[in-house]
């Protein structure tokens, strides 16, 4: 490496790149990160000049980065399109429409400001899982790259095109009045467009761009955000809330009475919507959301099957992809939707449309479709500290133990178990339909918990007690991030 170069290889995440710029990456690192992306995309499509989809969010210094990936990405073969300032499901949207062959979009997506990074994919809807991200981090870091000569070409107002393509399918028959939350990040310029071509009236909230984010981060699992919405929803009676978050890929929902409704009761909302005219299709979600899909009366009755796979973006999108799932929804807000409603990728502003059909097609307030959902008691998603080089293996501790108890028939607040998953951790469930998660984080060094129950409170407690008092016999937690 030479001398002037700096990257560090912890940036190399799961499924994206993310860093922070000049402290763990300077522009030369990011230039051999485009040598390393190009020639993985020459291997992978057997390719001397693939098409590079390229953008970039509203941070100050996205365009430098974008400038130095390029410089890289060209020295390497590649073909550049540029499509400018884009939100991640632009780019995604471009690959198809412009047929190319990878994208790569420079964005920290909702990290604070300092934070850089890349999404990048090379088949047609679908982000790096982590073996493509080892093995651009190996390429990257031992600087085998691929020479050629590539070039580059601006693509201008592509942004209509994305825009035009979600407002001509889409359009409804109510006025819906949408509050449109945008922390001040880059759905600001998009989505506002898009919701009132379908026919919403739209209340702007922080939608100008402005890249010092002066209120809060867009980010739509921060309740400081969503407090703010609802407030603004209230205001002015408004049907429904939708919060983005810095590169558009996610959504978050506030119905017409001020009340956040966490993303995986939305998904079964929309799931259910869509069961009628697509019956017989298959749902996907992560172990972390609501247990109320397997048993869900809407979506039996219409044939419909739900799947339970790991959390994280990167591997809902292609568990939707592989079993031609109609659409996937994952609890941190990333939905996506199968064709004929989508290519497969998670666009936060497709989403909230989605939401909007839901409430054109019901005579009634979100809150009183949001209150036909049978009630659940969960926890929040609780996050007990355990080393990096720990977690894995006392997962699979603890998945044998569960599995014992489920032989053994062991009462747990006088249930047996009677299903264990274990795709992603141990997910384990009850007859009553009440379930406890036990899994490692993908990119802290914690744990992760959650127990839900349709019968009580008490079992929802009872279930986390059963779960902390498994932990603290390992003798290998710490303290959790919070706790009921």
């Amino acid at each position: 490496m030479s001398k002037n170069l700096k990257i560090d290889p912890y940036g190399f995440r799961e499924y994206d790149a993310r860093w922070l710029y000049e402290k763990d990456i300077n522009s030369a690192g990011i230039e051999n990160l485009g040598k390393g992306l190009g020639t993985q995309i020459k291997k992978h499509t057997k390719k001397d000049h693939p098409r590079i989809i390229v953008g970039h969010d509203y941070r100050s210094y996205s365009e430098e980065i974008k400038t130095s990936l390029k410089r890289g990405l060209k020295s390497t073969g590649c073909h550049i399109e540029d499509i400018g300032l884009s939100l991640s499901p632009m780019v995604y949207f471009a690959q198809f429409n412009l047929d190319a062959d990878a994208v790569a979009m420079v964005t920290a997506s909702h990290n604070e400001n300092g934070w850089t990074g890349v999404k990048m994919g090379i088949k047609k809807g679908l982000t790096h899982a982590p073996e493509e991200m080892r093995e651009l981090k190996e390429i990257t870091l031992s600087e085998k790259f691929s020479k050629g000569d590539g070039n580059e070409k601006e693509i201008k107002d592509f942004d209509k095109i994305y825009k035009n393509d979600l407002i001509n399918k889409n359009k409804i028959n109510k006025k819906i009045k949408a509050v449109v939350a945008c922390g001040n990040g880059t759905a600001g310029v998009f989505a506002p467009d898009i919701l009132r071509g379908i026919g919403c009236e739209v209340i702007e909230l922080d939608c100008n761009l402005d890249w010092n984010f002066p209120k809060y981060n867009p980010n739509p699992e921060d309740l400081e955000m969503l407090h703010e919405i609802a407030k603004v929803v209230k205001e002015n009676n408004a049907d429904i809330g939708f919060g983005f978050d810095g590169d558009g890929d996610r959504v978050g929902v506030i119905d017409n009475e001020g009340n956040e409704i966490f993303s995986d009761k939305i998904g079964l909302l929309i799931a259910r919507n869509l069961s009628s005219k697509h019956k017989n299709s298959k749902f996907v979600v992560d172990v972390k959301s609501t247990g109320l899909y397997s048993k869900d009366k809407i979506l039996l009755e219409n044939n419909c099957e739900t799947i339970y796979w790991k959390t994280g973006h990167s591997h809902i999108k292609r568990k939707v992809n592989t079993e031609k799932a109609l659409a996937g929804f994952e609890k941190s807000g990333h939905f996506f939707f199968n064709q004929p409603l989508g290519y497969g990728y998670d666009d936060g502003v497709n989403s909230a449309i989605h939401i909007c059909h839901l409430l054109d097609n019901e005579n009634k307030k979100m809150s009183e479709i949001i209150n036909e959902l049978p009630n659940t008691f969960q926890t929040p998603t609780m996050a007990p500290f355990c080393k990096d080089e720990e977690k894995y293996q006392v997962v699979e501790e603890l998945v044998k133990k569960v599995e014992q108890l489920k032989n053994n028939k062991t009462k747990i607040d006088d249930q047996v178990i009677t299903e264990v998953l274990t795709v992603n951790g141990v997910r384990f469930s009850f007859e009553d339909g009440s379930w406890g998660l036990i899994r490692a984080s993908s990119n802290k060094p914690s744990l992760v918990i959650v127990t839900e129950s349709p019968t009580s409170d008490n079992r929802k407690k009872k279930i986390f007690d059963f779960i902390d008092d498994l932990l603290q016999k390992t003798g290998k937690i710490g303290e959790y991030d919070q706790k009921i």
